[in-house]
């Protein structure tokens, strides 16, 4: 670093610019837009500073470069250029950058249909972009057994003496051997270009009055032709999902768990749902959803070939919305807005894309593969000789001591075991004694295995720090497992993904990146024994709390609650049912069937 900071600080100006933090080797360490660089770099090294992130980042800095930019749009698109070019360490990268498909209509006499990636330089009319190759693909398809539409390149054209195999199976009109003439190909190629803009209701309109003319012509082999492309159209609109009048909208869903975040984009061009796709960036520790949501946004629509369009919907308002909508506008030549305030019809899109990111976030994180990567990377942080084949979790939930559960979930090389999946009530304990209730469920789990002569884990781990794993120690030695290796999360500051700590007897507390595989698989594992203790516990507790009640109201005595029980199959049936059905129960009058459903809804009548 400079050695004297307070003047290398003090002589930086006051302009908008990027900046490029260095380590020991100059390597970039990070890059940052300013509006005002010597404001925005002074802040790295004040003493208020609280986000482990900086304090983290600020260690390994050693020296910083500085670019002055003419205004912040400029700044905006040079940092995205050097986030792409250097990847630095402390960024949040997009990792997969390649540009989106188009569909190409050549600039031809016959004109082609193809798939196209990259800057728009051929002449012909372009479409999409496409979310991915597979939906563009699918498409072109579509086009070739709606409009016979030749997909064969200028040079194979050119050089057929009779028609291909496309033209036999039906899927050409075999324009090379001059089967067609030009201007029927231009009328179908009329009706693709109409199909690809969205307008499919008007295709079926000029189809509908040339199957009438053929008809009138009494030319019924077309007709038939032409009404097996109206219902082929017909059954399309049926399977699309969303469908607009009009409009180019992307939309941007958000889900993140085990320190993996997936970011899932809906594109909608001409009124038409074109596809999704999934996008998994290299997240650094400590970065909010929204500063995801900017970084992906900047890095994914800043290129040349990339498609702006002029609504962009999210679920969360995101930092310098403004400054980013300036710039998307500048470089799209066309206004761009980023808007969360949605209802309607594009709330519905904004579920769907939500939904879809937790789906493929699911989809990811259980891929066989990834799994198996994951766990390989728990073996050698581990310092296990084979890879696990079965790891257990235990959990504890309550509320203030109140109605405490414990879970144990079961993973294998594949992932989640769901069918050995146990909850455990713990009683007889002091209220919120999260030590004593986990060496309850140890022993509990621990002497019915042995009982069992089931198959024991590998690892176990305990959400906890040193004392609980302590705990954990005591049992397995009074159970004799003291072969099972015993590993200990705890949370980290604020309980934020990424600053766990994981603790192993007999060696130093460990630390492990964000990044890490490990560590992902260790979040995923401690977080789904987590969900599956929450579940637990307010079920228990939800029915604990409605069994006192229905016991403290006036008038019920042991009889007419095992009546109401019966007549409802349990305590919930009874909590769910309406005044009407109350008085149906047997011993059950008006009054009382009113105290009944106040009591248990929190409410008068």
């Amino acid at each position: 670093m400079h050695h004297n900071i307070n003047v290398f600080l003090a002589h930086l100006p006051h302009h908008p610019g990027v900046y490029q933090l260095l380590g020991e080797n100059r390597e970039i360490l990070y890059v940052g837009k300013a509006k005002n660089l010597r404001k925005r770099i002074t802040s790295y090294f004040s003493k208020q500073i609280n986000d482990p992130k900086t304090r983290a980042l600020v260690a390994h800095i050693k020296d910083i470069d500085i670019t002055i930019t003419n205004s912040e749009n400029e700044a905006v698109l040079l940092e995205c250029n050097l986030i792409k070019k250097h990847q630095p360490r402390y960024n949040i990268l997009l990792r997969d950058d390649k540009s989106y498909p188009y569909i190409m209509m050549s600039d031809h006499p016959f004109p082609r249909i193809d798939l196209y990636r990259g800057i728009r330089k051929k002449l012909g009319k372009y479409f999409g972009p496409y979310p991915n190759a597979f939906a563009a693909r699918e498409t072109i398809d579509l086009l070739q057994k709606l409009f016979r539409i030749r997909t064969c390149t200028d040079g194979y054209f050119k050089a057929r003496s009779r028609p291909c195999l496309l033209y036999q199976i039906g899927r050409c009109t075999g324009p090379c051997v001059h089967y067609i003439s030009e201007e029927d190909y231009a009328r179908c190629i009329h009706l693709a270009t109409l199909f690809l803009q969205g307008k499919s209701d008007q295709v079926i309109t000029e189809l509908q009055n040339k199957m009438e003319s053929a008809s009138c012509q009494l030319d019924f082999e077309s007709a038939a032709h032409i009404r097996d492309q109206i219902a082929r159209l017909r059954q399309i609109q049926e399977r699309q999902h969303v469908h607009v009048r009009t409009g180019d909208v992307d939309i941007l869903g958000y889900a993140m768990d085990a320190g993996i975040v997936c970011l899932q984009l809906h594109s909608i061009r001409g009124g038409q749902l074109l596809g999704s796709r999934s996008y998994f960036p290299h997240i650094p520790i400590h970065f909010s959803a929204e500063e995801i949501i900017s970084a992906f946004l900047a890095q994914h629509y800043l290129n040349e070939v990339c498609d702006i369009p002029k609504q962009i919907i999210l679920d969360r308002v995101i930092p310098d919305i403004a400054l980013l909508e300036n710039v998307l506008s500048k470089q799209s030549t066309h206004p761009v807005s980023l808007t969360k305030a949605v209802r309607g019809e594009r709330k519905k899109w904004l579920m769907m894309a939500n939904t879809s990111a937790r789906q493929s976030l699911i989809a990811h994180l259980f891929h066989k593969t990834n799994m198996h990567e994951r766990m390989v990377a728990l073996q050698q942080v581990l310092g296990l000789s084979t890879l696990p084949r079965r790891i257990e979790c235990f959990d504890v939930s309550h509320s203030m001591g109140e109605a405490t559960v414990a879970s144990c979930i079961v993973f294998d090389e594949n992932g989640p075991m769901k069918q050995a999946y146990r909850r455990f009530n713990i009683k007889n304990i002091t209220a919120g004694d999260d030590v004593a209730a986990m060496r309850q469920v140890l022993l509990r789990r621990f002497k019915s295995l042995k009982q069992n002569e089931s198959q024991p884990p590998d690892v176990v781990l305990i959400d906890g720090g040193i004392t609980q794993l302590k705990a954990a120690e005591g049992v397995m030695e009074t159970v004799g497992m003291k072969d099972i290796l015993l590993v200990g999360v705890s949370k980290g500051l604020a309980r934020k993904p990424g600053l766990e700590t994981i603790h192993l007897l007999g060696r130093k507390p460990m630390r492990l990146q964000a990044d890490s595989l490990a560590l992902h698989v260790i979040q995923q594992i401690r977080d789904e024994a987590h969900r599956f203790a929450i579940v637990g516990h307010r079920h228990r507790r939800d029915k604990t709390r409605r069994q006192s009640v229905l016991e403290e109201i006036p008038g019920i005595g042991a009889k007419r609650r095992r009546e109401l029980l019966r007549y409802f199959g349990g305590i919930q049936g009874v909590a769910h049912a309406s005044l009407e059905e109350l008085i149906k129960v047997p011993g059950i009058y008006q009054s009382l069937a009113e105290r009944i459903f106040a009591a248990l809804h929190d409410t008068t009548i």
